[in-house]
């Protein structure tokens, strides 16, 4: 089958592709990401060019996702027809069918997975034209259609939790736009990183109906939604790594056999499993991630991780989108620091207050060292923090 390289800034041209891609005949789609990020969340824009990528790929390949992720290293996805499909089919199971809204760059996984659940439920989806705001994201909740012949259309969208902040910030002070926006969707999916509690309760208190979700480009976007997989998502942990299965996930790695052996496990039953590289636990109906496996420092020879000391400092008011990063210590081999925006982080006490909260949750080993105030924590267009950038700013 021919690949055709989609400029993965333009939603209108991602769609095009993603129909004939999904729906028709081909060609599949080659996509480098999304772009740059600013405002407060994902945009759509420019994003990783894709490698060296073939003419042509296997028959059943929908779309080729380029991303570097938070890492930096360059990764082709191959997701077929089927598993896009799939997935779609599962969400439409899980929360039901409707309309839905692009707020996500359309070059990233959830932006695919928002455009391939309409086009598969049938209906055009609405997108957000420009950078990402609470205005934005208004006016194009209000411009949705909410009925079809007299009979209520339910709408739906998916946001990362930066740009869930932003709404709710705008709501917070005053914008009933956006306040009537989010009580708008019959659910609104939040994932790409971890949702903060605080966040997640602010969100509830303005109204919105948050379906946490949990996957990667390798399992077609989410397949997790709120700890309870996707019909046909199957679950193990493995050496307390999280492993998952089923018909969503990605035929490999383009190009590259090597990773795709390290990252895809074939069972003695024939069944595919994908490594994440995340930590967990799973109880046989609910999964409970608990942090990346590599996301781990030796403090004074002590592993720490800091997963936990992320969620523990976002615990503390103001501190909700902060971000932990590694530096070497001359002392304790490594230790973290903390990197946040807003008033909190250049508080006096900032650094006080967080390891008091850190020492009281895991221990005086955990306590960050101390606290970086930025402007703007750099992001990358999926919405996630970059941390090479964070980790480059901390050093």
């Amino acid at each position: 089958m021919r690949l055709e390289r989609v400029d993965a800034s333009d939603a209108r041209a991602v769609l095009r592709g993603l129909r004939g891609a999904v729906l028709g005949a081909g060609p599949a789609i080659a996509l480098g990401g999304g772009g740059g990020g600013g405002g407060g969340g994902a945009t759509a824009g420019g994003g990783v060019a894709p490698a060296a990528l073939p003419a042509e790929v296997p028959a059943g390949t929908a779309v080729v996702v380029t991303t570097s992720g938070s890492t930096g290293y360059p990764k082709s996805v191959a997701l077929s027809r089927s598993a896009l499909t799939s997935s779609a089919l599962a969400t439409a199971a899980r929360i039901g069918e409707g309309a839905w809204l692009l707020a996500l760059p359309p070059g990233y996984i959830a932006g695919v997975q928002v455009l391939v659940r309409a086009l598969v439920g049938g209906r055009e989806p609405a997108i957000l034209a420009g950078s990402f705001s609470a205005h934005a994201f208004a006016a194009a909740a209000s411009a949705m259609a909410s009925s079809e012949g007299g009979v209520p259309v339910p709408t739906y969208t998916s946001l990362v939790p930066a740009q869930l902040q932003t709404v709710l910030d705008a709501v917070d002070a005053g914008d009933a736009d956006a306040a009537r926006a989010l009580g708008s969707f019959e659910a609104i999916l939040v994932g790409g990183q971890t949702l903060a509690p605080a966040l997640a309760d602010r969100a509830a208190g303005a109204g919105a109906r948050i379906v946490r979700t949990y996957g990667s480009s390798e399992t077609a976007g989410g397949c997790v939604y709120d700890g309870v997989p996707l019909d046909g998502v199957g679950v193990r942990i493995a050496g307390g790594e999280v492993q998952l299965s089923g018909p969503t996930l990605a035929d490999g790695y383009l190009g590259d056999p090597e990773r795709t052996a390290a990252a895809f496990e074939v069972d003695g039953a024939g069944t595919s499993w994908y490594r994440t590289g995340d930590l967990g636990e799973w109880d046989g109906r609910r999964l409970r991630v608990t942090g990346r496996a590599d996301n781990v420092i030796v403090s004074g020879g002590v592993n720490v991780s800091l997963d936990r000391v992320e969620r523990a400092v976002r615990a503390v008011p103001g501190f909700e989108g902060a971000v932990v990063v590694a530096v070497p210590d001359e002392r304790w081999g490594e230790a973290s620091v903390v990197v946040c925006a807003g008033d909190a982080a250049r508080h006096p006490d900032a650094t006080a207050r967080v390891r008091a909260a850190v020492e009281a949750a895991l221990g005086k080993i955990a306590r960050p060292r101390a606290v970086i105030a930025v402007d703007a924590v750099p992001m990358l267009a999926s919405g996630k923090p970059d941390r090479v950038a964070l980790r480059a700013l901390a050093d």
